[in-house]
């Protein structure tokens, strides 16, 4: 069974950056289309960017020209650069495949953008 495991989250001032990672236990980052997801308090969750089998990406308008996703196939990684952060963009964030849900989830990695 695919594990996937979030990290790189933390507290970041406004205007900070982050970058998540999302290990898969399986080589799935290259057959699959894969996306971020966030779950806000009290929000449902949300895909915010998506990347497909052959490397063409999609952003949420609320993250365009801010955050951008990217995938080293060999590492089975998923990676999620956060630049220009926002405290809205504050939540759990997520990794899975997209679009469709093919994958339990994983723990998540909290993004606080705060001062």
């Amino acid at each position: 069974q695919v594990q996937l495991v979030e990290s790189g989250g933390g507290l970041v001032q406004p205007g900070g950056s982050l970058r998540l990672s999302c290990a898969a236990s399986g080589s799935i980052v290259s057959i699959f289309g894969m996306g971020w997801y966030r779950q806000a308090p009290g929000k449902q969750r949300e895909l915010v960017a998506r990347i497909d089998s052959y490397g063409s990406t999609d952003l949420a308008d609320s993250v365009k020209g801010r955050f951008t996703i990217s995938r080293d196939n060999a590492k089975n990684t998923v990676y999620l650069q956060m630049n220009s952060l926002k405290p809205e963009d504050t939540a759990v964030y997520y990794c899975n495949s997209a679009p469709g849900l093919l994958f339990r989830w994983g723990q998540g990695t909290q993004v606080t953008v705060s001062s």
